[in-house]
């Protein structure tokens, strides 16, 4: 299973491509935030992702579309960037959470630093014509 980290960061990186703002949300959904569960999310971001998974889903759909894409559709230029900074938003929170976590991960020395001296031994060349 991919991580709530990783689904945000590839969702970040493709807000930044250069196709417009309501294809790269639609994609954004489909691929990364609706096999996001909520409970994946640390507790001071699960609101706001709530909020923004509604924002996705709230319009009906027409004949032949679903209701992301008429979501989408309906959105103005203005609710666009507000829900791809939101992404960007939660992202930054997760990742200011792991490295936090990270700070306080106690380090485990797997092996001894001094190594010796044979390890770095270099066979001498031998040169011949």
């Amino acid at each position: 299973m991919i991580s709530a980290w990783d689904s945000l960061h590839s969702a970040t990186l493709e807000l930044v491509r250069s196709t417009p703002i309501k294809q790269r949300l639609i994609r954004v959904h489909r691929r990364y935030l609706s096999t996001l569960a909520i409970e994946q999310l640390p507790s001071e971001v699960r609101a706001a992702f709530a909020q923004m998974m509604r924002a996705f889903t709230d319009v009906l759909p027409l004949r032949g579309e679903d209701a992301v894409v008429a979501s989408v559709r309906k959105m103005s230029a203005q609710q666009a960037d507000e829900c791809a900074a939101l992404i960007v938003e939660i992202f930054g929170v997760l990742s200011r959470i792991e490295w936090a976590q990270r700070q306080t991960a106690p380090v485990v020395q797997l092996r001894s630093v001094e190594l010796p001296e044979e390890e770095f031994a270099v066979p001498a060349l031998i040169a011949s014509n």
